[in-house]
């Protein structure tokens, strides 16, 4: 490292302590010699840290979960639509069981130098995930945007239904049916969509008054097969109508 910073400095024309500061993003360092080292970094083929990486201004990483669950295509789409009017294109990352995780389609699209990151459902709907991930990219001051989920205290921007009435508004529409033994289908508990809409179920059963059983829940993962393990379980203790809390859940 230091015979690197020796190296930069002597092509630069500057300090090793100014190639430091500049290296590290630390403040100091004038507009020049700021762009004395990084171009003396180009010349001398170093490969410069992520955070000072020119980055493609038309591109905007879009992370969502896998495109089995209809309603993340569309989520897609109006995001790439939205983007294009203004003149960038998504760069779409599916996340899949056997296939790359959120970090590293993260180190990928940073690598790509994107404008800033969409996260739709992503790890941030997590209550019990490591918060760190997300306050290292604030730290470079590269724009993020969390659908679906949100994580209080971090002050990144949300886009999310109002979880707690739907939870309510689906409860009380069964309930208006007649219904008396509703179940609640969702994925675990970790997830804070899930918390707010067992909240909204809970709330509209205790509006109602009494006798409606507050127990018919069975939290399973976000698919088909754990949509029909709750459903089944559910069933055979007397539900006669479901709140489901995905798409393909309810199939």
């Amino acid at each position: 490292m230091a015979a690197r910073l020796d190296h930069i400095a002597r092509q630069a024309g500057v300090s090793k302590a100014t190639v430091s500061r500049v290296l590290n993003e630390r403040p100091g360092v004038s507009p020049k010699a700021r762009s004395a080292v990084l171009t003396a970094m180009d010349v001398l083929g170093y490969e410069r840290p992520i955070g000072l990486r020119p980055r493609s201004s038309g591109l905007v990483g879009l992370i969502t979960a896998e495109l089995q669950n209809p309603v993340f295509p569309f989520f897609a789409q109006v995001i790439e639509t939205a983007l294009a009017r203004h003149g960038y294109t998504a760069v779409l990352c599916t996340q899949t069981p056997e296939g790359a995780g959120e970090d590293e389609y993260v180190g990928m699209l940073l690598d790509r130098g994107v404008s800033g990151i969409l996260f739709v459902s992503g790890l941030h709907a997590d209550t019990t995930i490591d918060r760190s991930r997300y306050h290292t990219l604030m730290r470079r001051r590269l724009p993020i945007v969390f659908v679906n989920g949100d994580l209080p205290g971090l002050g990144v921007p949300c886009v999310s239904c109002d979880d707690v009435a739907a939870g309510r508004t689906a409860a009380r529409h069964l309930i208006e049916l007649g219904h008396r033994r509703i179940g609640f289908v969702n994925g675990p508990l970790r997830y804070s969509t899930v918390q707010r809409r067992l909240a909204g179920f809970r709330a509209a059963l205790r509006e109602m008054g009494g006798g409606y059983d507050a127990d018919l829940i069975e939290l399973s993962p976000f698919d088909v097969e754990g949509g029909q393990s709750a459903a089944s379980l559910l069933v055979e203790r007397g539900a006669t109508a479901l709140v489901c809390g995905s798409d393909l859940m309810a199939l």
